[in-house]
């Protein structure tokens, strides 16, 4: 859908009651003044203008939805090749790869294309995922979910994934073993806290979650959890220093004698 016309003609008025384009700003009435010389047009459009923030609020929406588009459930692709398949051609086309059992990494090129000799794969499950740094959401997980011999899951640096995502990955509970949530900006304590479902966890890696306030606790937390997993990251050097007053007031205190 295309942006409103109206959004993209903008003008000014001149003292003639006309407009004037966007791109004879140059030749309008001179401003008064240095203060009004030093206006950046990015800052008079900000001023004058509030067709700017809908058009801004109208491209985060046109975002949103291309994410969900991308997203979007593939029950005609499992109805015709089987789950295995719906769920490879789902991560391949996201630009992350699959494993299948028995067989090497399946990858898509540099353009995005891929070789469709998988589809030749559709009793045989897929071991291991790597979505890293895809566009998948809590919508898309149902493209995954069938798998149920799913071994292996890395959601590294996804920009999408958050509690929710985390929230529905029980289904996954009987064979996954390692799953990655590195640089996931989206996650926090209430997310992790979903994954005491994932008893046969044997590696998980919870490393730079910003979203997470106190890391070294959530890992001991995580750990007692999953007693059997071996957590990565979120080590004590990452939790949050005492703000300039606390260490001042620490400094300052009496030491006992």
């Amino acid at each position: 859908m295309a942006a409103p016309k109206v959004i993209l003609r903008l003008a000014v008025p001149v003292c003639n009651g006309g407009t004037r384009g966007i791109h004879d700003l140059s030749g309008s009435v001179p401003p008064e003044g240095n203060q009004r010389q030093r206006r950046t047009l990015l800052k008079f459009l900000s001023d004058r203008f509030y067709d700017v923030e809908f058009l801004r609020e109208y491209l985060m929406k046109m975002e949103t939805l291309k994410v969900h588009q991308k997203n979007r459930s593939l029950t005609n692709i499992q109805e015709k090749y089987g789950p295995y398949i719906r769920g490879a051609f789902f991560i391949l086309k996201l630009g992350g790869a699959v494993k299948f059992q028995g067989h090497e990494w399946i990858r898509p090129d540099k353009y995005g294309r891929f070789s469709s000799e998988f589809l030749n794969l559709q009793t045989v499950p897929v071991q291991a995922v790597d979505a890293s740094g895809c566009a998948i959401n809590y919508k898309g997980l149902d493209n995954l979910l069938p798998l149920k011999e799913l071994q292996v899951l890395s959601l590294q640096r996804c920009p999408y994934v958050d509690d929710w995502f985390l929230s529905r990955l029980h289904p996954l509970a009987w064979s996954l073993e390692e799953l990655s949530l590195a640089g996931c900006p989206r996650i926090s304590e209430r997310g992790l806290a979903c994954l005491h479902h994932l008893q046969n966890l044997r590696r998980l890696d919870i490393s730079d979650l910003p979203a997470v306030s106190y890391p070294g606790l959530t890992r001991i937390l995580v750990e007692e959890m999953l007693p059997n997993c071996e957590v990565v990251g979120s080590d004590e050097a990452q939790e949050p220093r005492l703000g300039l007053e606390e260490q001042r007031g620490d400094a300052a205190s009496p030491t006992s004698t």
